[in-house]
């Protein structure tokens, strides 16, 4: 029984509560429902003004729907564009960096070929040379315009000593001056204080290599009765008891009358050397 009195109540509440709106709030109303209806009864019509009328009311609301897409289109685009540039930058870094570790390995690799070609000539002079002869790697290459040496990584230990003679191949390039335990330095025939007694070959002229640093080493003492000619090679004489006799070191060069000394080995591409261990200071 009380059910039944508070579902009465609460519909006399609502009834109350719809009488008790103003007079615009109940034409909105009724204003909402009539286009209701109408807005249904014009979609039932088969007119072809009505037809018109709906087909431009639908292309306007798809139109106006498809202009407010655009901003969120074009800021998810803005977006994508962004994310894709910054894709890009770092695979960029990335084929940066791939491609200086190529190029650092592709160096290494052209070292390495070097270096082994330079060893296997070195090997192949060891089959041919003195089993006395001592091969050695130049640490330094101490050049200037007037001094130069080389620093190599063998010395006492190995039985080098004073005045032996230095080759680069078959070529004499220097003497050994001094001596530690596990180095010695190489005095080159560039050097200004470099004095070589040497024969000039085929007129058997002696003189003496000098050096002059930076320029062609030149001879001196010449007998102006030979006739030296260009091209003429230049070899160790002997004469002093230092070296072995006949040891090549270049070719005549002769340049506004005075005779130079190209020399056969090139000393700045010098990595390794022989050491004569049998030529050495009485």
């Amino acid at each position: 029984m009380e059910y039944g009195t508070s579902r009465d109540d609460v519909g006399i509440a609502i009834r109350s509560a719809f009488l008790r709106k103003s007079s615009k709030q109940k034409f909105s109303l009724f204003a909402l429902i009539f286009l209701s209806i109408f807005f249904l009864f014009l979609e039932a019509i088969d007119w072809k003004i009505v037809n018109q009328i709906r087909s431009l009311t639908k292309d306007t609301i798809y139109r106006g729907s498809l202009m407010v897409s655009y901003p969120t289109k074009g800021f998810s685009e803005i977006i994508s564009l962004g994310n894709e540039h910054i894709n890009l930058y770092e695979k960029y870094n990335q084929l940066k960096e791939d491609n200086k570790k190529l190029k650092s390995d592709i160096s290494r690799n052209k070292f390495l070929e070097l270096e082994n070609s330079q060893l296997r000539k070195l090997i192949d002079e060891k089959s041919t040379s003195s089993i006395n002869d001592k091969f050695a790697r130049v640490m330094l290459d101490i050049q200037s315009p007037y001094l130069n040496s080389f620093i190599i990584n063998v010395g006492g230990n190995q039985s080098i000593k004073n005045g032996m003679a230095v080759l680069h191949g078959k070529n004499f390039i220097g003497r050994i001056v001094d001596v530690n335990y596990f180095s010695s330095r190489v005095l080159l025939v560039s050097d200004l204080n470099s004095k070589i007694a040497v024969l000039v070959e085929p007129s058997g002229s002696h003189a003496i290599l000098s050096g002059h640093g930076e320029q062609l080493p030149t001879l001196e003492y010449l007998s102006k009765s030979l006739d030296i000619k260009e091209g003429d090679k230049i070899y160790t004489s002997g004469k002093e008891g230092i070296f072995s006799p006949g040891i090549p070191i270049g070719e005549v060069k002769i340049e506004n009358k005075i005779v130079k000394t190209s020399l056969f080995s090139d000393l700045k591409q010098v990595s390794f050397v022989k050491i004569r261990v049998e030529d050495k200071t009485k």
